[in-house]
């Protein structure tokens, strides 16, 4: 249950981010603004590793495989795209498909065993509830 607390927080804090970002980004432009956002994220990780966590930093250099490291690189376009893909889109579609999106990815990732997850096999349940989600798009798009 608490997992999908934190899921559900996650999700409504990713809605309001991209808004925050879009109108940052009008005030400043679109690096400016995702530079600021990139760097205010590491500023509270930072504090809150000196104040609760204190594990040793050298040893995320020793992840394997060393393109898990990308997750930063990664990042910056993420917040770049949601700013961009919110400002053409509006919040509510553009929201909806990120979310369509990282839903089919995730699914794709589990069904090949991609990146180290562990494969997972073929479910007709759950092809039909990513069919559903790309349906509602169409429907909330529909004008």
């Amino acid at each position: 249950m608490f997992g999908l607390l934190i899921a559900l927080i996650s999700g409504a804090l990713m809605s309001i981010q991209g808004v925050f970002n879009t109108q940052l980004t009008k005030a400043s432009g679109m690096w400016a603004a995702s530079a600021f956002v990139q760097f205010t994220a590491f500023l509270v990780c930072i504090t809150v590793w000196l104040i609760a966590d204190r594990s040793s930093l050298t040893q995320v250099f020793q992840v394997q495989p060393r393109y898990v490291l990308l997750g930063g690189v990664i990042g910056a376009f993420i917040t770049c795209t949601v700013i961009k893909g919110m400002d053409m889109l509006g919040p509510a579609k553009a929201t909806m498909l990120i979310v369509v999106t990282q839903l089919l990815v995730a699914y794709i990732i589990e069904l090949f065993g991609l990146f180290g997850v562990e494969h997972q096999p073929w479910e007709w349940r759950k092809a039909i509830g990513i069919a559903i989600a790309i349906a509602g798009i169409v429907i909330f798009k529909w004008e």
